[in-house]
């Protein structure tokens, strides 16, 4: 389930893992364009189990103004889910976040191609 945002979300990556009990848990990190020509990272973990699909405000670990940083804290975020996952066993392997995803649709809103 993909938990949705009434912001711009231009990427995101799903990781597969297990919580503390033993259980299936799913985390979403993901990239998002805000008002303002803000740039926000959020991480939600099991978005399926919470009443309202909408990311909470302490869902977001990082917003400010550059792209560079934006992708180092989602990347670096990514990073530190999937070695916990694989720790747990995964061997499910989640590409990182590249800057020409996030541009392409940001291209196709400002100037229609």
């Amino acid at each position: 389930m993909k938990a949705r945002s009434s912001h711009g979300r231009l990427a995101e990556r799903l990781v597969e893992g297990r919580d503390d009990a033993g259980r299936a848990e799913q985390i979403i990190v993901w990239i998002e364009r805000r008002p303002g020509a803000v740039w926000a990272v959020g991480r939600m973990v099991n978005p399926n189990h919470r009443a309202a699909p909408e990311p909470r405000a302490d869902d977001y670990v990082w917003s400010g103004y550059e792209l560079d940083d934006a992708l180092e804290a989602a990347n670096s975020t990514l990073e530190d889910d999937c070695v916990v996952s694989e720790g747990d066993g995964s061997t499910a392997k989640v590409r990182p976040f590249r800057r020409e995803e996030l541009l392409e649709p940001l291209e196709k809103f400002f100037f229609g191609h």
